[in-house]
């Protein structure tokens, strides 16, 4: 099986090229690269993705700017085999990671989504433990080895908190492009979509090998998000569909957690003192509303 690695690119080109880097250092050469320029403005990329003589690697430069939802899509679009990976442009794979993903689709050969073991580093590539992550990895994420959720088990597992890392997913190729990404849900596209494979019988497998480095740091689009309401909004606004879709399918449990939030408003809670310090009013709204709001 070859693996397809989509990297939509749009950010540092020197963090980009240690992407690329991550990728031809695999042990498993049964993989094939496209990178998609979501037209960034700086003309060296195309030269310097111009010294890789590896045939298994495309660059493309969209006609114009589609944005990051549509630039996933156009990855979607592009693809042909049977799994494929959507690569964040500043995170890393390990050297295992196209062996850890084959393997476990070969243990579950339906699986939707696969998960492997990631690991957090900062922009420098140092290795950290932030407290959402701790949380993820302490209280949400699956013990007990390899698990397998299916429908609304895996609803109620990624509302009660998202623990999953969207650009180390492995997606079925056929599911993505069955089921897209909801309109209007910019900041929790990764979430609303995975709840959908969920709604519709999908399955995740989470297999703990530590195969991918997830690149957390100050100037990323979701902390923004955070200090100035919208990934706050974002999520009450889902939070409540969820809900309604939930109820709409007998799954009561799911519903349950939906209308709780008890994680998000956690999470809500320990940005607060950020907000305080370097958000904006509409951020310091939305996170009391998040905290408090039934």
């Amino acid at each position: 099986m070859t693996l397809q690695i989509f990297v939509p690119f749009w950010g540092d080109p020197d963090l980009l090229f240690q992407t690329i880097d991550s990728v031809l250092a695999q042990r498993n050469p049964d993989w094939e690269m496209t990178i998609i320029d979501d037209c960034y403005p700086d003309e060296s990329v195309p030269e310097r993705m111009a010294a890789y003589a590896d045939a298994r690697i495309t660059y493309t430069r969209n006609p114009k700017n589609l944005g990051i939802t549509e630039n996933y899509r156009e990855a979607i679009r592009r693809a042909s085999s049977e799994y494929i990976t959507i690569l964040g442009c500043d995170d890393l794979l390990h050297p295992h990671y196209v062996d850890v993903i084959t393997d476990a689709i070969n243990r579950h050969p339906s699986a939707d989504v696969i998960q492997p073991g990631v690991k957090v580093i900062n922009e420098h590539g140092t290795t950290i433990r932030p407290l959402t992550d701790r949380i993820k990895r302490g209280l949400l994420t699956p013990r007990g080895g390899e698990t397998i959720l299916i429908g609304e088990e895996m609803s109620t597992s990624l509302l009660r908190g998202d623990w999953l890392y969207w650009p180390s997913l492995t997606f079925r190729t056929e599911t993505l492009q069955r089921i897209d990404f909801r309109e209007g849900l910019p900041i929790i596209q990764d979430l609303a979509l995975l709840i959908d494979i969920a709604l519709d019988g999908g399955s995740l497998v989470y297999t703990p090998p530590v195969a991918f480095s997830y690149r957390r740091h100050g100037s990323s689009a979701s902390q923004k998000t955070l200090l100035d309401g919208r990934r706050f909004t974002d999520e009450r606004s889902y939070y409540a569909t969820a809900r309604t879709l939930a109820k709409a399918k007998g799954w009561n449990r799911t519903a349950r957690i939906a209308k709780v939030r008890l994680m998000g408003r956690l999470h809500a809670f320990t940005e607060l003192p950020s907000v305080l310090r370097h958000g904006n009013r509409a951020g310091l709204k939305s996170t009391l509303a998040h905290i408090f709001a039934l």
